[in-house]
């Protein structure tokens, strides 16, 4: 029989629980609410790529289709999106490599060189925001002609490469790196680039990995300017490929099923990338501790 001494022992290590308040159930089940809703349209997809064409006009019907499988298989053989994902990756890490170094290099001089008219020149970088492609899109296809560079990667990757939003996020972080760093590297007799390579860009890796990130995302998207300068469809990136599967039709009509496959498909590789470097995206735009 289990004495006064161990009953009072044991009721001193029941486990208790924090006493959460109606209002903090009323927010965090909003929070799940907006998740589901979030997702909702993903989840929808996803149903709709398993389903046949008889199956996704029947509106009611939001069960696992009977297609499985088959119409990602083909998507990818079928209406070659495969290739179509090569393309968009490979244009992509272009204009990552070459909007991160760029935008490093300007960086550089505008926070640690000295000439004339510095801010002046910071000012028309940030004006540049006002004309996106979309924007100059005819003086630049006739720029692309003239060069010679219509229907290549060179054509749908060198628009891309200057970006005055990395510049003004790179500009902004090195003035943050304190100021006895750059003169110990000056009396060191440290040159512009060595101070790069060994010290800014270590330092600067969540800033490099938040910035890598959204170019990345933003390529992997373009859809306009590669439908208009490309005009190859061996050539043609995953977007323009979705659009491909739109003329797919059977009995009269359209093959969602099939389309939602591919749009499946065209997620994956930037849900990847923002789920591998989630951190420093956050970070970037300090929402998240370090």
């Amino acid at each position: 029989m289990a004495t006064e001494t161990d009953r009072r022992s044991g009721a001193s290590t029941a486990v208790s629980f924090p006493d959460v308040s109606g209002g903090q159930l009323l927010v965090h089940g909003g929070l799940v609410l907006s998740i589901f809703l979030m997702g909702l349209p993903l989840l929808l997809a996803l149903v709709m790529s398993t389903q046949t064409t008889t199956e996704v006009y029947q509106v009611t019907n939001l069960q696992i289709g009977s297609d499985g499988l088959s119409n990602y298989e083909t998507a990818l053989s079928t209406y070659n999106l495969g290739q179509y994902m090569v393309n968009s990756f490979v244009m992509a890490a272009v204009i990552v490599v070459g909007k991160v170094a760029l935008s490093l290099l300007a960086a550089l001089a505008l926070v640690y060189y000295e000439f004339p008219y510095e801010r002046a020149v910071f000012v028309f970088v940030l004006l540049t925001l006002l004309l996106p492609v979309p924007v100059r899109i005819v003086p630049l296809f006739q720029l692309m002609a003239d060069l010679g560079w219509a229907n290549t990667l060179l054509a749908i990757t060198g628009p891309y490469i200057a970006s005055a939003t990395a510049v003004f996020l790179f500009r902004q972080h090195f003035r943050t790196i304190p100021s006895s760093l750059v003169e110990n590297a000056r009396l060191d007799g440290v040159g512009p680039l060595t101070f790069l390579v060994r010290v800014l860009i270590p330092m600067s890796r969540g800033m490099i990995a938040g910035v890598a990130v959204i170019t990345f995302v933003y390529a992997w998207n373009q859809y306009l300017w590669p439908l208009i300068v490309i005009s190859d469809q061996s050539k043609q990136v995953v977007q323009v490929g979705i659009r491909f599967l739109q003329g797919a039709s059977q009995s009269g009509l359209t093959q969602w099923g099939l389309i939602m496959a591919g749009a499946v498909i065209a997620l994956l590789p930037p849900l990847a990338v923002l789920i591998a470097l989630h951190r420093p995206l956050l970070e970037t735009f300090s929402l998240q501790q370090k």
